[in-house]
């Protein structure tokens, strides 16, 4: 079986927010559908692993923020590849509460949906919630990104969480940037190439892994340089 033909879906890059009474949490999520018109139902598929299914499965509340087109990818590695659990996602995120107490990222969204929940699909390892639509407004006229943008253009990866991630994928990815002398990121899988450095933090194409300074970290999840390994 081709696992490749499921890639030609079509998907896009949202951040789904939910609470716990006063703490607040987010992630990246690309399975995120309108079901019914009248009334307006929206769809989500979530991790059950994950911390916002915890708090959307207790406030019975969730939020979508559909994200721009040129988001950065450390924003979207703060989202996708960071635990809720240990780290704050919000306390450096331009974002709001809806009068319903509902968490809402605005920083980079091209618009919100809010949405209360009113069932849910236990698919094994996912949570497939259904909620009514009761707040959504379009914030900036810009385009929004598409999960194929995310991977052809800026060379995203899918978390083991994702609902579209699949070994053999990640496995051809691989393959296609086996070179001496790269690193690669154990979190999120990002893969420092000494021929095109990280400008955006300063490291001039040409610099060796091994010369960057010690307080570098992941430019699209955060870790350290103790989280990378050398690809053979």
């Amino acid at each position: 079986m081709d696992l490749s033909a499921l890639q030609k879906l079509g998907y896009g890059l949202y951040v789904i927010s939910s609470r716990q009474g006063e703490r607040l949490n987010g992630q990246i999520a690309n399975v995120v559908f309108q079901t019914t018109s009248e009334p307006p139902t929206i769809a989500i598929c979530i991790n059950k692993q994950n911390l916002t299914h915890e708090y959307i499965k207790e406030s019975r509340m969730f939020s979508v923020s559909v994200l721009e087109q040129d988001t950065p990818m450390t924003f979207i590695g703060r989202f996708g590849f960071r635990c809720g659990r240990d780290f704050d996602k919000f306390k450096e995120t331009a974002h709001m509460k809806s009068a319903r107490g509902t968490p809402i990222v605005t920083e980079h969204a091209v618009s919100y949906l809010e949405c209360e929940v009113i069932d849910g699909i236990d698919l094994g390892t996912h949570m497939l919630f259904v909620g009514n639509l009761v707040g959504a407004e379009t914030l900036t006229g810009s385009e929004a990104m598409t999960y194929d943008y995310y991977h052809r253009v800026k060379r995203g990866k899918s978390p083991r969480t994702a609902p579209t991630y699949t070994q053999s994928k990640d496995k051809v990815q691989h393959e296609e940037v086996i070179e001496m002398e790269k690193y690669k990121c154990t979190v999120c899988g990002y893969i420092y190439d000494p021929k095109n450095g990280d400008p955006d933090s300063g490291i001039k194409p040409g610099t060796p892994f091994t010369e960057i300074p010690d307080d570098w970290v992941c430019p699209v999840c955060g870790v350290g340089k103790d989280q990378f390994e050398r690809m053979d």
